[in-house]
């Protein structure tokens, strides 16, 4: 039955990681559960709420859903828990952060990590998406990503790091192909790009909770707001189908909420 299940989701235009993520909950529950009962299901739910944050919660409940539309059980469908909303951005790097990092990889001679973070926090881009740049993106200034409903979203690359990472590939020899690479002429891996970062912090001192690939992703979001107050725009540019989702970087940091807080409240 899992393996109907898999090749079911499979037809479902889902990523593979999601598959394999749906495939372990299910397995998991047919473990504990072994008969999919109302009593069962809810008392899977119980054990989620117990052991696991709400957005995994939630997501293990979207693959039990999923499982039940494929045995045709949809009446037995759970509702995910509500996820409270912080009204604050968490593990944020801050723009002095980054600024520090960039000069820091630049001046000790790690050049690919230099324009890693520099593209990364000048074009919002998502580690998936950075890793599809190839020089020609480069060279034209922009790469265009076309998500799974089919819908066209430009990932622009600024002038300013245009014109340095055309020297940079110049250097290199590089007019065509990704530009990202590991010592063995391959393309540099989304994990091994989360790996590296964290050494990188560790090395210079700063809070490894904040180095991490979609903290740059982040940032961008953030400066852009400061700089250019178009929410919409923003939205856009970062892919999002809903503005609702873009509206959390209106919001600060907790350290900017401390910070305000510390300055200002003197009674």
């Amino acid at each position: 039955m899992i393996t109907k299940y898999k090749s079911f989701l499979s037809r479902q235009d889902l990523a593979a990681n999601t598959v394999r993520s749906y495939v372990w909950t299910v397995t998991h529950f047919l473990e504990k559960y072994k008969e999919v009962t109302r009593e069962n299901l809810l008392a899977y739910k119980g054990y989620l709420v117990e052991n696991h944050k709400p957005q995994t919660v939630n997501l293990r409940l979207q693959a039990i859903n999923k499982y039940l539309e494929f045995i045709r059980k949809e009446k037995l469908k759970m509702r995910f828990v509500k996820v409270q909303q912080k009204n604050f951005l968490e593990n944020v790097i801050s723009d002095a952060d980054y600024k520090f990092l960039k000069t820091r990889l630049k001046r000790d001679g790690h050049t690919s990590w230099y324009f890693v973070v520099w593209f990364l926090t000048a074009t919002g881009a998502r580690v998936s998406e950075l890793l599809q740049i190839k020089a020609e993106h480069v060279q034209q200034g922009y790469l265009d990503i076309y998500s799974k409903g089919g819908k066209l979203r430009r990932l622009y690359i600024p002038k300013s790091l245009r014109a340095e990472a055309l020297v940079w590939l110049k250097e290199r020899n590089l007019e065509s192909g990704y530009i990202f690479l590991n010592r063995f002429g391959e393309r540099i891996t989304a994990r091994g790009i989360a790996q590296q970062l964290k050494l990188f912090a560790q090395k210079y001192g700063i809070n490894t909770a904040v180095v991490y690939p979609h903290s740059f992703r982040h940032r961008f979001a953030k400066n852009f707001l400061d700089r250019f107050n178009d929410l919409a725009l923003l939205a856009d540019l970062m892919g999002h189908e809903s503005i609702e989702t873009t509206r959390i970087y209106l919001r600060r940091t907790a350290t900017e909420q401390q910070a305000i807080v510390d300055k200002i409240v003197n009674w």
